[in-house]
């Protein structure tokens, strides 16, 4: 929203990033002069890069490409663990079935009886162990 202040050095910053943000965003002006609205309008798309899609009474509404976001993607990294809800039901049929909650760490796996077992090493053949 901008103000009866205008357009300061905070709101064109709070409005890049909100585009950066979002992409599109509306932007509600407090101003009963059209004219200034389209200026200001015009002065932010300018300002900010981004492109003028509407202006209807005292909304306008920017547009502007969201930046890539950078995501490092590191080898090393392993799964993180995980909650995991086993239900254990009874063999008596009336009753409710035991619910436990298991972590399960990244190099385990849940067997179908809901025993937690280390996973298996990854197995390597001779021949690729050589060529290494």
């Amino acid at each position: 929203m901008v103000g009866s202040d205008g357009l300061t050095e905070g709101v064109r910053r709070e409005i890049s990033g909100a585009l950066d943000a979002h992409g599109l965003i509306k932007v509600r002006v407090f101003s009963d002069d059209r004219a200034a609205r389209e200026a200001m309008f015009m002065a932010l798309a300018e300002d900010l890069s981004a492109a003028p899609i509407q202006h209807i009474g005292k909304l306008l509404v920017l547009w502007r490409p969201m930046p890539a976001k950078e995501r490092a993607d590191d080898e090393d990294r392993k799964p993180g663990p995980r909650d995991v809800k086993v239900l254990k039901y009874s063999k008596r049929g009336g009753q409710r079935p035991e619910v436990r909650t298991l972590r399960v760490l990244g190099n385990q796996r849940l067997t179908p009886g809901g025993q937690i077992k280390r996973a298996k090493p990854k197995k390597v053949s001779i021949k690729k162990r050589n060529q290494a």
